[in-house]
């Protein structure tokens, strides 16, 4: 399968660069496979398309404001982005630019709130970085911290909670699983209020978000692993539902990833504490 297949062409000024003041007012467009229709809606419209027992999996990670903005100690500027917490105070970010941090520099961030030291260059052309501070840490990313939005987004964010879904729980995403942020939590209550089911996962979304897709062929390009979670009362929503013939609906792809990785032949799910995946999606259905 040729990565050219999946080629189209989006116009730059289709791009929403602000947020829109109402979640839930933002565009919804809806397929009907059977009767071959597109309908135009609103986000909030998709009360209608969801029945009683259905059940609504999302993704409850927290995005970090993970992007730091530093100097190396001759005085150069330089860029991390948090990607992954491997343990205590030692993280593996993206850093630019790469070919000036090399194992051993030493960086300041906030005027010396924050300091960090290259322990290695990891595969893919990340670093190992262990960083020192006084203090909670992530209170002082709360405090010099930018949110690591898309690259295609060139505007300021003026409030953080925006790249924040209303349900995010765990931090850890070095970027917002971007389906569910236009869920209100006044759309949730009637969704539950309906009979409609809230499911939750935790995968923390990495670098796959990041990194375009080189190769030629989709098979040869290389998924970067990223860590989840389910707890075993989501667990025991998803298989209820299959059991009674119920659909089970992923919010977004980072939802519907963990679900492929531990659904069984017969679509059960199994509880499980920090596991990988690293699968590809191929589609993505209600």
């Amino acid at each position: 399968m040729k990565v050219s297949d999946f080629n189209y062409e989006l116009p730059e000024e289709l791009i929403a660069q602000t947020p829109i003041e109402k979640r839930d007012t933002s565009r919804l467009m809806v397929l009907n496979r059977e009767k071959q229709t597109i309908e135009h809606k609103v986000f909030k419209d998709i009360i209608d398309y969801l029945k009683p027992g259905d059940v609504l999996v999302r993704n409850n990670t927290k995005v970090l404001p993970a992007r730091l903005y530093g100097k190396k100690e001759t005085g150069a500027n330089v860029e991390f982005l948090l990607l992954n917490n491997i343990e205590g105070d030692i993280w593996e970010c993206i850093v630019r630019p790469g070919n000036k941090l090399h194992v051993g520099t030493k960086v300041v961030f906030g005027e010396g709130m924050l300091k960090a030291q290259v322990l290695e260059i990891m595969p893919g052309g990340t670093r190992k970085v262990e960083f020192e501070y006084e203090g909670i840490f992530n209170e002082i990313l709360d405090r010099i911290g930018l949110m690591p939005l898309p690259p295609y987004i060139h505007e300021e964010l003026k409030q953080k909670d925006r790249y924040q879904t209303v349900y995010a729980k765990y931090d850890g995403s070095a970027a917002a699983p971007t389906a569910g942020l236009h869920f209100t939590e006044d759309l949730l209550e009637k969704l539950q209020e309906k009979g409609i089911i809230i499911a939750n996962v935790t995968l923390h979304v990495g670098i796959g978000t990041f990194r375009p897709v080189k190769e030629e062929t989709v098979e040869a390009h290389q998924m970067h692993s990223e860590h989840y979670y389910i707890k075993q009362e989501d667990v025991d929503k998803i298989n209820t539902a299959k059991k009674n013939g119920k659909r089970v609906i992923a919010v977004g792809t980072t939802s519907c990833r963990v679900l492929e990785t531990i659904a069984n032949e017969e679509g059960m799910v199994k509880a499980t504490e920090r596991r990988y995946t690293n699968i590809y999606l191929s589609r993505l259905s209600i």
